[in-house]
Formats: structure tokens, sequence, C-alpha cells
């Protein structure tokens, strides 16, 4: 596949820098996978699965049906099939949180032979779960729910963003995802590597986060401007690395622009709504996730 033996040294230094399961993966550089069609890693706001401790542990990362990669896989009429590979994770971060990191679902997906040269498109999501400085307190995960049901106490200081906020950076984002992408386009040449932004979930530039609980209407907190920053910081991140790292950036956001959870006609999801059952609260609807789906399967059909 790269012809060389400078190329299959390259290949082992790659490796060796996204470490841990390296044995495997140079394993895969000698078998020289055809690769599969579709490859998809991620967070959350990815396998979009709501699961509770203890809920078969055997399998700790699970999808749901509709999550985004599941509707692009049946899209593209690969559902099923070993042409697809969702490796996806609830916690998941670029390299700072939990067990199943960027690269460790890079490398996970190397050892199942996802990369090679059929592999036509590569779809990341990454972000929200990471700690950009050691200070860095993330209101998207212990302040998350008391800070959306307005209960005392449950926003930081709203008043300026936060050091991490500001460590939110394009630049930092690429250097973090950086060995990740360069080994993607050395085992998988010719496929269009894509970071998928995240949709909207309150309108940007403001303060109010409002959230239905229990399908019996919306609770404001006019007073959220932290965690409202924190999305418009990593929007803007994104985008800005997708462009250093020279990959393409789903804007997310623009497909699902008016449908906040402030807006008539949301697309993601409240608390334990009865007209969805078993979501994933403060995460993406069926309907969210079907435009993101549709986007990626136009980009793989071109």
């Amino acid at each position: 596949m790269f012809g060389s033996s400078g190329g299959r040294r390259l290949g082992a230094v790659l490796i060796a820098a996204l470490a841990p399961l390296g044995v495997q993966a140079v394993a895969q550089a000698d078998d020289e996978p055809a690769g599969k069609e579709v490859v998809v890693l991620g967070d959350s706001f990815t396998s979009n699965y709501l699961q509770f401790k203890g809920d078969d542990d055997t399998e700790p990362c699970k999808r749901g049906d509709d999550s985004w990669p599941n509707q692009l896989s049946r899209l593209a009429g690969i559902a099923g099939t070993q042409q697809f590979d969702d490796q996806s994770c609830v916690g998941a971060s670029i390299d700072s949180k939990g067990t199943y990191t960027m690269t460790v679902q890079t490398l996970a997906a190397a050892k199942a032979g996802d990369f090679g040269p059929s592999t036509k498109l590569i779809a990341l999501q990454f972000g929200l779960n990471d700690y950009w400085t050691p200070d860095d307190v993330n209101p998207w995960h212990g302040e998350l729910f008391p800070c959306v049901l307005n209960l005392p106490g449950g926003c930081p200081d709203e008043a300026v963003p936060t050091a991490g906020e500001q460590a939110i950076t394009g630049a930092a984002f690429a250097a973090r995802a950086q060995k990740v992408i360069t080994y993607l386009r050395y085992y998988a040449p010719n496929a269009k590597i894509v970071l998928v932004g995240y949709p909207i979930v309150w309108p940007a530039g403001g303060s109010d986060t409002c959230v239905n609980v229990l399908g019996v209407g919306p609770i404001v907190n006019p007073h959220a401007q932290v965690l409202v920053s924190r999305l418009d910081a990593m929007d803007a991140a994104q985008r800005e690395a997708a462009r250093l790292l020279g990959i393409d950036f789903l804007d997310s956001r623009a497909l699902t622009a008016g449908h906040d959870l402030c807006s008539p006609q949301p697309w993601i999801d409240g608390i334990a709504d009865p007209d969805a059952l078993g979501a994933l609260p403060l995460h993406p609807s069926r309907e969210g996730d079907a435009v993101v789906a549709a986007a990626l399967a136009d980009k793989l059909a071109n």
C-alpha cells in the first residue's frame, strides 16, 4: 500500500507516537487491510445513548439506534455490514478525560482493520469533555444539570469566561488532535476526514438556557452564560482546528439553526421528555441527528 521501507518506518513512528496499542496497530500496517468505507470516532453527541451505571458492563460503549452515525450508515446502505464501524463512546475526550480518548478509539479501529485505501469517510466529534487548563472547571459536567434547572448555586460565575474557556482555541484543539490526524491520513490516504461540529443547543452569544422537563414546558435560566460561552468557544475552536489540520468541518450549528432548546421546535432532547423516552438529556433528537447524517452522506457520495 505504501510502497517503500521508508513508508513502513514512518508508519512505525506514527504508531509509536500513539502509544498503548502499538503492537496491534503495527500488525495492521503489515497486513494492509482494505479498510471500511465509513469510520466514526466521537463522544456522547456521537453515540447518543442513555446508558446507566451497571447497564451491561460487558459493552461499555453502546450507541443509539438513531444516532447520526447509525442514521448515516442506513443512508449509505452499509448498516450492519463490515463497511461501517462506530467507535464513539459517552464521556470520550480528545486526550484528557475517561478511557475512550480519540487515540484509544483510533487504535481500536485500527485493530479492527478499519483503515485502508478503501476508507472513504472518517468522521470525528470531540471537545466538550476535555479540560483545557490544569484548573479548568468544565461546566458541561458537574454544573450542567443544576445550572440549566436554575437551582441555587448551579452556575459558576457567569460574568466572564472561565480560564478554561479562554484556553479553548483552534490552535490548542489542533495540537491535541494532530498525531491522530497524521495517523489517519497515513493509513487511510483516500478518506475524507471530517470534524463534526456540535449542534446548536442554546442561542449563541447569550446567557439564557432553556430545558423542557417532563414535557411540561421549559425551565429558563437567564444567568447561564458559562454554559453558552463554553459551547460558543468550542464551536470557534473546532472551526479553526479543522482549518489548521487541513480537514473538513461540518457546520452542525448551521444545519440545526433555529432548533435550539429555547426555540418552538428544538432538536435537542429535554429531561425525561415523554415524547423522547430513553433519550440522552441535552443531546440531539432524532431530527437533529438526521440532518447531520444527511450532510455526511452527501460528503460520502461526493
